[in-house]
């Protein structure tokens, strides 16, 4: 089992429980997937740039990312309908925890002048999303093999129902939030 998954049954759950008064450990709300997301729209030029992201992805998050590929043709942005834009992965149960873990304890930290992430990043139904800005604070990403620094769109999916029960989950789960 993760790190992480087996600190959120001992500690994380308990924790949420004793805070909000729940009846049930079926409403104690958990962490349900993580959607990593790369846009990539010099990929209409260069073909060899999705496959490119598709490796770093596939390196950080353990798994074969999708190709996301554009469902109409806009002529201002030079594009077809059906030509590759993106990259994403949809992570879930364990390699969703080792990524969140990671994540946390390893990526953000390393992050230059780091000061916490945004806690007002809440859609209003308990799910939160963030931006990094370089792939580059992964260890598993080599300066000298990338062609290009790429930023990602990180969103948490949880089965809370408020973003106040969302951010405490995550708070307790590691989330470095801005104080």
């Amino acid at each position: 089992m993760a790190r992480l998954k087996e600190y959120y049954v001992s500690t994380v759950a308990p924790a949420m429980m004793k805070k909000f008064g729940y009846k049930s450990v079926m409403q104690i709300p958990k962490l349900d997937k993580v959607v990593i997301n790369v846009g990539a729209g010099e990929a209409k030029e260069n073909a060899k740039v999705i496959d490119a992201i598709m490796t770093d992805i596939a390196a950080i998050t353990g798994q074969k990312p999708v190709i996301c590929r554009a469902k109409k043709s806009v002529a201002n942005f030079k594009l077809r309908e059906g030509m590759p834009i993106g990259v994403k992965v949809t992570l879930r149960s364990e390699k969703m925890y080792e990524f969140v873990d990671k994540l946390f304890n390893v990526a953000f930290p390393r992050v230059r002048d780091f000061r916490g992430i945004n806690p007002n990043s809440f859609d209003g139904r308990g799910n939160y999303s963030t931006g990094i800005k370089e792939q580059l604070i992964f260890p598993e990403i080599e300066y000298d093999k990338i062609d290009k620094v790429r930023g990602m769109d990180i969103n948490f999916i949880t089965t809370a129902n408020t973003d106040e029960e969302a951010k405490e989950l995550l708070t307790l789960m590691g989330a470095p939030f801005v104080k």
